[in-house]
């Protein structure tokens, strides 16, 4: 059996990670071709001696002395990795809109993208799928609930009526706003159900992570925003719904733990054991539903405004959003400063959004805009 070749861009994030370990599992039928990190150069060795790639690609300011293998660096070493031949499938898991550049090229090529880069649809929406459907690519999304519903809807798509995405609520679903003015960088990373990155983690606490899923799914499913709704769902046990014509509703179940997906992603359109997590229905506590408060998490609302808006206006709310939350990790502002940074952002941008399509080239320079515009936010508060 021919071994499928992978390309595993930001290789030593937590979607890498646990992209490594599928492969590792799977080494008789999977190979790694190549792969990236940003400035992770202990992980970049030890992927090397593991797995053997061929190319290794470094995004950041980091630099090999001695590289072992042949070693590239910056985006278009992405760009090189995303058109190589010899490669299937590219899991796209960086950080940051760079992941839109091998996404692009990769559908170009005709490979499949197996898309677990929020930014790349958020962002770009209207020229990745634009490409797409000129391609002879495949797009596969990894995360969890967009995972969920690509296989709900390739089955039942012109029959449903309505999408809906779940979330755990995070760490503050219960807490009042005054509460929430008071949590520390540590309160907002205790995720109570996922083991995720910090920057994913902390827009699961303000729920702008939810939101952004709404964008992509717009993007994924060519659905309108108010057929796009969001429950949440503090166990993570249905990550999502399809609402048919007749009533009747479709649920994907599984074990919150990410391998579910992103081995789904490779090995689609075929089912392979997965003995890494297994969901044991009878020992399940209740299931619990209810409508997000968006009231006291704003920024899920605002997501839907933006895509309303469209044009520039999702690439701004974006870039706002990662200059916050980046702030705040960092310990410049506080947890209720990252809405008041990406609404000042956004505020100010909405007079020049412009409807329709726009090119890369233009997204590009409202991000960076809209980047320092954040910025200035987060100086007066921090000030």
């Amino acid at each position: 059996m021919r071994k499928v070749k992978v390309a595993l861009l930001g290789a030593t994030g937590s979607i890498g990670k646990s992209t490594l370990e599928i492969l590792r599992k799977y080494r008789d039928r999977f190979e790694l071709i190549a792969f990236s990190v940003h400035n992770n150069l202990e992980g970049f060795q030890r992927i090397v001696e593991e797995f053997s790639p061929k190319i290794g690609v470094i995004t950041g300011a980091a630099e090999l002395i001695s590289p072992p293998i042949r070693t590239l660096y910056g985006r278009e070493a992405l760009i090189e990795v995303a058109s190589l031949r010899e490669v299937d499938i590219i899991v796209v898991a960086t950080a940051g809109n760079m992941g839109v550049y091998p996404t692009i090229f990769g559908l170009k090529s005709g490979k499949r993208v197996a898309l677990a880069n929020k930014e790349t649809l958020v962002s770009f929406g209207q020229i990745v799928i634009d490409e797409y459907k000129k391609s002879r690519g495949e797009l596969i999304p990894v995360d969890s609930e967009h995972s969920a519903l690509f296989q709900l809807t390739e089955k039942y798509g012109d029959q449903m009526e309505e999408l809906i995405l779940t979330a755990s609520g995070g760490p503050f679903r219960n807490m009042s706003r005054e509460e929430m003015e008071k949590v520390s960088i540590d309160d907002v990373l205790k995720h109570p159900v996922w083991r995720m990155g910090k920057k994913i983690t902390v827009d699961s606490a303000t729920l702008m992570n939810k939101g952004l899923e709404v964008i992509e799914a717009h993007w994924l499913f060519n659905l309108s925003p108010d057929r796009i709704k969001v429950l949440i769902h503090p166990q993570s046990i249905l990550h999502g719904l399809v609402k048919m014509k007749d009533g009747a509703y479709l649920a994907h179940m599984s074990y919150p733990d990410m391998k579910i997906p992103i081995q789904y992603a490779l090995t689609y359109p075929e089912r392979w054991q997965c003995d890494f997590v297994s969901l044991d229905l009878s020992s399940l506590r209740p299931l619990e539903f209810y409508g997000p408060d968006t009231n006291r998490f704003p920024l899920l609302k605002l997501a839907y405004e933006a895509l309303s808006f469209g044009g520039i206006m999702p690439c701004v709310m974006n870039a706002a959003n990662d200059v916050a939350v980046e702030s705040f990790l960092k310990g410049e502002i506080r947890f209720l400063d990252i809405e008041k940074v990406v609404f000042a952002t956004f505020d100010s941008f909405v007079k020049e959004s412009v409807p329709g399509k726009l090119s890369l080239e233009a997204l590009e320079r409202f991000n960076s805009e809209a980047r320092a515009k954040a910025t200035e936010t987060v100086t007066r508060i921090k000030n």
